[in-house]
């Protein structure tokens, strides 16, 4: 009989790995306060979006970022809904992106992730699944980085029957939350 030792062995591997990922949080949550690191930051703008396959659509963006490790990750969430004259479209995305600071005022974080894009076109809906490319600059006008503006260039290819393609840009303000 063998004897197995530490919380892994344990506990069976989904909690293991729930267990792993929790003290990883708490661990990044203490890191942030003790550098007074934002807990996240607010992304709210405008965005455009041109389909290779068809016409162009507007409307604003709403995101949230946290950095769950420091230097290494920063992981996006945010929906855009798109108007134009025949449809409405929402895309929700999860887009998680590796930060660089390029000065001490600037940032660059580019990402991919999975989105889902849901269509109202003619009385019609469609959901699919879709993916995101991000090159995200932030720029930050004082030290303190509590208020700045973000400029967002991005691919998506959508993996329903069209597999229509898009580029987009967005546009807006970057609020930090203490």
């Amino acid at each position: 009989m063998s004897r197995h030792r530490g919380l892994a062995c344990a506990l069976p591997r989904g909690n293991a790995l729930a267990a792993l990922a929790a003290v990883a949080l708490v661990l990044a949550a203490q890191a942030r306060a003790e550098e007074k690191e934002p807990a996240a930051v607010l992304e709210i703008g405008g965005a455009a979006e041109w389909s290779l396959n068809s016409g162009s659509s507007f409307g604003p963006v709403a995101a949230v970022e946290i950095s769950p490790l420091k230097n290494w990750l920063v992981i996006e969430a945010g929906v855009t809904p798109l108007f134009s004259r025949a449809q409405t479209e929402w895309n929700t995305d999860i887009v998680f992106k590796k930060p660089f600071d390029l000065s001490p005022s600037v940032e660059f974080e580019p990402g991919i992730g999975p989105a889902w894009i849901h269509t109202v076109s003619g009385g019609r809906v469609t959901n699919s699944a879709a993916g995101v490319a991000v090159l995200d600059f932030m720029f930050w006008p004082s030290p303190a980085r509590k208020f700045g503006w973000f400029l967002e260039p991005s691919y998506s290819y959508d993996f329903g029957k069209a597999h229509e393609q898009s580029l987009g840009v967005s546009l807006g303000l970057l609020i930090a939350v203490p």
